[in-house]
């Protein structure tokens, strides 16, 4: 992965990242700066899965569109991999061992990216932020805490969880 190999500023907490892959399985796991930390103690790893594009240099023909007998053009283009870190909770980021800093680590690699979204809620010195990036630009994002939901108003857009049928 480009990021790493560009040798990132991480976050103090983690001293290196181990990349493992595979099959289309990309693991990007957390080294410890803390020799405290047991070697027995799994620490947070980011999951992706990898894909392959095709990525042109310009737009390619479409299909099915006449080309009139005209010598079709190859259009230079190279396959690229991608790591898509997609899914939520624990799909993305598992472990809680350095789970924060390594948030951190996807947070960078989310401001690089081109397509996808981030969206977050984390505390920090028993602070709440919320986090949003999409297409590798900072939106704004907010949390709201209610001590009760019910005087909201949002009552009847609730799922009732208690009540429902389809739930067994």
């Amino acid at each position: 992965m480009d990021y790493f190999e560009n040798d990132p500023d991480l976050p103090p907490e983690v001293e290196t990242v181990d990349i493992t892959r595979r099959n289309n399985t990309l693991i990007i796991k957390a080294v410890s700066a803390d020799d405290n930390l047991s070697k027995y103690t799994p620490t947070a790893q980011l999951k992706a899965s990898v894909t392959e594009n095709r990525v042109y240099e310009e737009e390619p023909p479409r299909a099915g569109a006449p080309n009139w007998g005209e010598e079709e053009e190859e259009i230079p283009s190279e396959l690229v991999e991608f790591a898509c870190f997609k899914g939520d909770l624990e799909t993305v980021l598992q472990n809680t061992a350095l789970q924060y800093p390594m948030f951190l680590v996807l947070r960078e690699i989310a401001m690089l990216s081109e397509k996808g979204t981030l969206t977050a809620i984390t505390e920090e010195s028993n602070e709440l932020q919320a986090t949003r990036i999409v297409e590798g630009e900072v939106r704004a994002a907010s949390v709201e805490v209610v001590e009760n939901p019910q005087q909201n108003g949002s009552s009847d857009s609730g799922v009732n969880w208690r009540d429902n049928k389809f739930i067994s």
